[in-house]
């Protein structure tokens, strides 16, 4: 199936107001599902072959409004972006950039080492490596009497 979106909206995920072909789960960026508006983050996940790489960009969030959580199969990353106070409402020419809270949970493809992971942030990018669990990996037991 070709993907005829435009370009603008295959960088934004937005979709154009038709009526969709089949019923989806899918909850783009920004909409609501339960009342509450949150933003979806964007990232990009990696293999290495010791380790998995997500990258997103949080741009304007300080390190400490970014809530990373890690378990072996599953990292989610919520965070709050904070809008400029002094701007009125009416004073806008256009207003495209998402302001307020966001969160995207993420199923690792293989099980990774928790206690091992790091999270940096430079530049407005948050990088998170995540050491993979090596299966093959033996160890010799001595055996105490």
């Amino acid at each position: 199936m070709k993907d005829n979106r435009s370009f603008f909206e295959k960088l934004t995920g937005s979709q154009k107001d038709e009526a969709p072909e089949e019923e989806t789960d899918i909850v783009a960026a920004g909409d609501s599902v339960n009342g509450d508006e949150e933003g979806q983050l964007t990232v990009d996940m990696y293999q290495t072959p010791t380790e998995i790489i997500i990258k997103s960009m949080v741009a304007g969030v300080k390190p400490e409004d970014l809530d990373v959580s890690i378990t072996r199969d599953e990292v989610t990353i919520k965070g709050k972006r904070e809008t400029e106070k002094f701007v009125k409402e009416g004073d806008y020419f256009h207003q495209e950039l998402y302001w307020g809270t966001f969160s995207r949970t993420i199923n690792l493809p293989s099980e990774i080492i928790p206690d091992e992971a790091e999270a940096i942030e430079k530049h407005g990018l948050l990088i998170i490596r995540l050491p993979k669990i090596d299966k093959n990996r033996q160890t010799r037991l001595r055996v105490k009497s």
